[in-house]
């Protein structure tokens, strides 16, 4: 048997501790980053929050001795090493999250409502609507307006203060002047916040909130504010029949109309938690507001925490270097407070960085879906895969992925997951290339509006999207159904 040698030349990059510990904080949320801080700030005596005023360094003195030191560690990694490095083999090793299968559209399953998936976070519902307050761009006056509505909502998520009552409070507890229409166009402002529904005055306004935020979704939403607005009495009552001779529409509409109802909650702030409790809420880790038709774009404050490195550790390494001969206790003790300032030093960076990859994989998403979030229409969805936002960030795909997979966004339309914008293609017959989630909001809504005595196999919607012009295989149908959770046509017939 012959042997032979062969010599292969491999360049390979191996990921320092730092990157790796980098790459774990792009993955934290914002509902858990104040935790992980909380943690690095117990293990590492060199690190602490920042007060005003106070720079958060070392001083020139310290710098310049601390950098002469042949024993200082530097941070491993350049911004633009972080951000092109390829990390398949760490993944592969610890965690696979972002193997290739995990690249396609088939991979992001549908939940039932991409904008309200919740976690568990301890956030009162008044500090929510703090939160969202702070979006808002107000001057002075208006911001006080708003802050005394906040005040005002009680923990089911109702305004139950008159507004001419809540006039009375500004004039009273702020000195300050207002009049009624002045207060009702700031509740307006804040009736748009989450969870939808909130800030309305009875239970006919918090349903039809929620069912303004849901328009574009057919008919039977249409049918369901007519019947809201014009027969709430009767609706509430059960003259079912009145207002189905009233609107004109058939039992079947009316059935739909129901679902959509039966859908609503009642107590918009009920599953949020009163003060001091944390029921659980999203927790948005970017805010997009529509100012005048210009997007802009703003990171989660609590990503931003002011770290700085802690004077007594400046202090201790200043006085162990003006000794002039140190003994190996001293010695030991140097390299240790060097060690944590190092770290401390590091994990400033890293916060640093994470919030810029936050900020700019957002942004170039935002860019990419620019008319959805004009619009919230999610028809207008462009065909989208991690590989575009990696190209145009300069960031690896493995990054991106970790950013669209735990973090979401508040729009004036909801908050979504990031990962929510993410779709492939699909061509039309003009061969243009459109979003499949495009097509399954179109099948969603053949499906919503067809008999419930004959409902429509999948056969039928492989037919009627292909009469839409949406070259599409009943394979594909069938698999795009089961990800938005709707069962075959003979289990949603009614008998």
């Amino acid at each position: 048997m012959a042997l032979s040698q062969s010599l292969q030349q491999k360049l390979l990059q191996k990921l320092s501790p730092q990157q790796i510990q980098l790459m774990k904080l792009l993955q934290v949320p914002t509902a858990n980053l104040e935790e992980r801080i909380k943690e690095e700030l117990e293990e590492n005596p060199a690190l602490e929050v920042a007060e005003e005023d106070h720079d958060d360094g070392l001083t020139e003195d310290t710098k310049d001795e601390f950098e002469s030191e042949e024993e200082e560690f530097e941070p491993e990694g350049t911004q633009e090493e972080y951000d092109n490095i390829d990390i398949s083999d760490y993944v592969n090793e610890h965690d696979d999250d972002v193997s290739d299968y995990k690249l396609r559209d088939d991979n992001y399953p549908e939940q039932d409502d991409n904008k309200t998936i919740s976690h568990k976070v301890e956030i009162s519902f008044y500090e929510l609507l703090q939160d969202q307050l702070g979006m808002l761009k107000l001057d002075d006056r208006t911001r006080k307006i708003a802050e005394q509505i906040a005040g005002s909502i009680d923990d089911d998520g109702y305004l139950r203060r008159e507004t001419a009552s809540i006039v009375d409070d500004l004039a009273f507890r702020q000195n300050m002047e207002s009049s009624e229409a002045e207060v009702e166009a700031v509740i307006a402002k804040i009736q748009q916040f989450d969870p939808p529904g909130v800030a309305a005055r009875d239970l006919q306004e918090c349903l039809l909130l929620q069912l303004e935020r849901k328009k574009n979704e057919g008919k039977s939403v249409e049918l369901a504010i007519s019947v809201l607005s014009d027969y709430f009495d009767e609706f509430t009552k059960k003259h079912y029949d009145k207002i189905q001779r009233g609107l004109n529409i058939t039992e079947e509409e009316f059935r739909d109309v129901i679902r959509q109802i039966v859908k609503l909650n009642p107590k918009p702030g009920g599953h949020v938690g009163g003060a001091g409790k944390g029921e659980g809420y999203v927790v948005p880790d970017f805010f997009i507001y529509n100012n005048g038709g210009m997007l802009e774009l703003t990171l989660n404050s609590r990503n931003a925490p002011d770290l700085r490195i802690s004077d007594g550790y400046r202090d201790m390494l200043k006085d162990y270097d003006r000794g002039s001969k140190k003994d190996k206790r001293q010695k030991e003790a140097v390299l240790f407070i060097k060690q944590k300032i190092d770290a401390a030093k590091w994990f400033i960076d890293a916060i640093k960085q994470r919030q810029q990859t936050l900020i700019n994989t957002m942004q170039t998403i935002m860019d990419y879906q620019h008319e959805f979030f004009i619009t919230g229409d999610e028809t207008s969805l462009k065909p989208m895969i991690l590989k575009d936002i990696a190209e145009r960030t300069g960031l690896d795909i493995s990054t991106v992925s970790r950013v669209a997979n735990s973090k979401f966004v508040q729009t004036e339309f909801g908050t979504y997951r990031l990962k929510f914008f993410f779709s492939e293609s699909l061509s039309t017959d003009s061969g243009e290339e459109v979003s499949t989630r495009e097509v399954k909001k179109i099948l969603s809504n053949l499906i919503e509006g067809e008999s419930k005595k004959k409902p429509l196999s999948d056969e039928r919607l492989t037919e009627l999207l292909q009469e839409k012009g949406y070259n599409i295989a009943r394979r594909t149908v069938a698999k795009y159904r089961e990800q938005l959770n709707i069962p075959v046509a003979r289990l949603r017939r009614e008998l």
